[in-house]
């Protein structure tokens, strides 16, 4: 361009192509053409070594120029700045081994090694199974004991115990739980329920929630069955005809979901009245005790009596068959004994012949005699 001069020189005056910008084919870098040797007025390419003296060919030092060492440059930079501002960070090297190596492919071959034994290798312990999955669909079931796949995430062992029972208890905490019965009463119940797992693929596959649906089943399979049941049969003698219709209502539906859930019982742990009513419901409950004992008093006596009555007709059949077989020496010992009974408990009078004077009424004397009187006191 017509009034700036070139950064690296011009020969003979002439504005001339800087070298290097691919106008000319020239290599950067290169030392100028013998013809144009570079100008001392401009600034110093450089590629060249520092001149000394006269500008020229003919100069110590001229034409030769640095060789483009990339290594050699950030070399001799390396621990203190030159005109530019300060290095960035340098990235810590690893240690190397005894022959010079680096550690890298050893700690990637732990760390290969690391993850094969972990994703490979699995313990089932006696008491749980696992299910095997390859990319997401089930493959088979590993018992207890040393089992291998292959690695993640081609396969995953799911694990569960299978032994243990497991148990829920409804409601959580002391939580009231309110049911209807069939006489239209509230009944607060408290209830457990003890379950385990029976098919592993199933109960992994086939509920989504399987802890969950086990509860809301056990609440409506045991408000079914309080409400076909009284207050009385809730609270008594009934409970355990509600634990088994509950336990079998369970198990069906579970069954029927293919759940591999098998419930082991259900256990009701309380059964009381609502609390807004429990006082009142005290003294109902004490007069039904208090009938019912009244009840087993008379079921008693009438017993002792019914046994009594049965006694005597033994003895009557007894001296009967003996009647039939000496009627009238039975019908004299009868008599015999039966005016001893009763004379034994009146006043009689023997007369032994007729004409007897009359004699003096000792039995009326003696009921009429006064009691003597007691002594005074001290004397």
């Amino acid at each position: 361009m017509t009034g700036k001069k070139s950064p690296w020189g011009s020969g003979g005056g002439n504005d001339a192509a800087p070298p290097g910008d691919g106008s000319s084919g020239e290599v950067p870098g290169a030392p100028p053409p013998s013809g144009n040797p570079p100008s001392g007025d401009g600034p110093r390419n450089p590629w060249l070594p520092p001149q000394s003296g006269t500008p020229g060919k003919d100069a110590p030092g001229a034409g030769q120029r640095r060789g483009p060492n990339i290594e050699d440059i950030f070399r001799n930079r390396k621990g203190g700045g030159g005109g530019g501002g300060g290095r960035g960070p340098t990235m810590p090297r690893l240690p190397q081994r005894p022959d010079g190596k680096s550690w890298l492919p050893v700690g990637i071959a732990v760390v290969a090694a690391l993850w094969l034994s972990t994703s490979m290798v699995h313990l089932i312990a006696p008491q749980e199974k696992g299910v095997v999955t390859t990319f997401g669909a089930y493959s088979r079931t590993l018992d207890s004991g040393t089992a291998f796949t292959l690695p993640w995430p081609i396969q995953s062992v799911a694990v569960e115990d299978v032994t243990s029972v497991r148990s829920e208890s409804i409601p959580e905490g002391d939580g009231e739980k309110l049911m209807l019965t069939g006489d239209q009463n509230l009944v607060d119940l408290t209830y457990l329920v003890r379950w385990n797992i029976k098919d592993l693929k199933q109960y992994m596959f086939q509920l989504a929630e399987p802890q969950q649906t086990v509860r809301e089943l056990a609440e409506a399979a045991m408000r079914q069955s309080i409400a076909e049941v009284t207050l009385n049969d809730a609270m008594g003698s009934g409970r355990q005809q509600i634990e088994q219709s509950v336990r079998d209502r369970m198990q069906n539906v579970l069954d029927a979901y293919r759940s591999g859930v098998v419930i082991q019982g259900v256990d009701i742990k309380k059964t009381d009245p609502p609390t807004k009513v429990v006082d009142a419901f005290k003294e109902v409950l004490a007069a039904q005790q208090d009938a019912q004992s009244e009840v087993n008093r008379a079921q008693a006596w009438a017993q002792q009596l019914t046994a009594r009555a049965g006694g005597e007709a033994t003895a009557f059949d007894k001296v009967y068959e003996q009647y039939r077989l000496s009627p009238e020496v039975t019908r004299r010992r009868m008599y015999y004994e039966t005016m001893e009974r009763v004379l034994s408990q009146t006043d009689k009078v023997v007369l032994e012949a007729p004409g007897v004077q009359t004699y003096l009424p000792l039995p009326a004397l003696k009921r009429t005699e006064p009691a003597p009187v007691a002594a005074a006191g001290g004397q």
